[in-house]
C-alpha cells in the first residue's frame, strides 16, 4: 500500500474516532433535553467536523463518514479501492469510540442511557427512515456545494461543521442524528437492545441520502455548466 493511501486511512479512523466519541460523550454527559443539552450536543458534532476537518483534510479530505465517501465515489471522486478503504476505516474508528464510550459510561451516569447511540421510538421505522434521508441530503448537498471550488478552502470546514450542528438541532429529538452509518454503528455495537436490532435503518438511510444528493448535485452542477 502507498504511504499517502495508507495515511488517509490512519486519518479516516481517527477522524471518524474524534467525531464520534465527542459528539456521542457530551449526549452521554450532557444529556439531549432541548433547555440546553440539545443545542450542546449538536455543536460538539458540528465543531468535531470543524476540528478534523483542518487537521487530516489536508491528508484524507476528512470524509469520516461513510456516506460521505459513497457520495463521493458515486460522483467519481474516490475510487472503488479508496472507498473500501475509507469505510473500513471509519467503521474501526467508530468502533474504537464505542468502546471509550462504554468505558465512560463506567465512570458518569450516561444521560442517554445508549452510549449516544441512535434510535426510532420518538418517529417510528418509517420516521426515522424519511428523517435521515433528508438530514443526510442536505448535508451532503452542502459538502459537494463547498468543496465545488477552491475558493470556498478556508471556510469549508466551518460551513461542513455548522451544516452538521444544524441538521442534529432537528434531528436529535427524532432519531438522534446520525447521517452518518459509523458513527451509528460505533455505539450501537456496544450498547446493544433496540440500538442494535434498528442500526439498519442508520446505515441504508443515511446511503440513500447520500445517492440522492450526489446524483441531484451532479445534474445541477451540470445544468449551471
Amino acid at each position: 500500500m502507498e504511504n499517502g493511501k495508507a495515511n488517509a486511512y490512519i486519518a479516516e479512523a481517527i477522524g471518524t474516532l474524534i467525531l464520534t466519541f465527542m459528539g456521542c460523550a457530551s449526549a452521554m454527559v450532557l444529556g439531549c433535553d432541548i433547555s440546553g443539552g440539545h443545542l450542546a450536543v449538536a455543536l460538539a458534532f458540528g465543531l468535531s467536523i470543524v476540528a478534523t476537518a483542518y487537521v487530516i483534510g489536508g491528508i484524507s479530505g476528512c470524509h469520516i463518514n461513510p456516506a460521505v465517501s459513497f457520495a463521493m465515489w458515486i460522483n467519481k471522486k474516490l475510487s472503488t479501492a479508496d472507498l473500501v478503504g475509507y469505510v473500513v476505516s471509519q467503521v474501526i474508528g467508530a468502533i474504537v469510540a464505542g468502546l471509550l464510550l462504554k468505558t465512560l459510561a463506567g465512570i458518569f451516569p450516561d444521560a442517554t442511557g445508549g452510549l449516544g447511540s441512535n434510535g426510532i421510538a420518538n418517529v417510528g421505522l418509517g420516521g426515522a427512515f424519511f428523517v435521515e434521508i433528508i438530514l443526510t441530503f442536505i448535508f451532503i448537498f452542502t459538502i459537494f456545494g463547498v468543496t465545488s471550488s477552491d475558493k470556498f478552502g478556508s471556510v469549508a470546514g466551518i460551513v461542513i461543521g455548522l451544516t452538521l450542528a444544524f441538521v442534529h438541532i432537528v434531528g436529535i429529538p427524532l432519531t438522534g442524528t446520525s447521517v452518518n452509518p459509523a458513527r451509528s454503528i460505533g455505539p450501537a455495537l456496544f450498547a446493544g437492545g433496540n440500538a442494535l436490532k434498528d442500526l439498519w435503518v442508520f446505515i441504508v438511510a443515511p446511503l440513500i441520502g447520500a445517492g440522492l444528493a450526489a446524483i441531484v448535485y451532479r445534474i445541477v452542477a451540470d445544468v449551471k455548466k
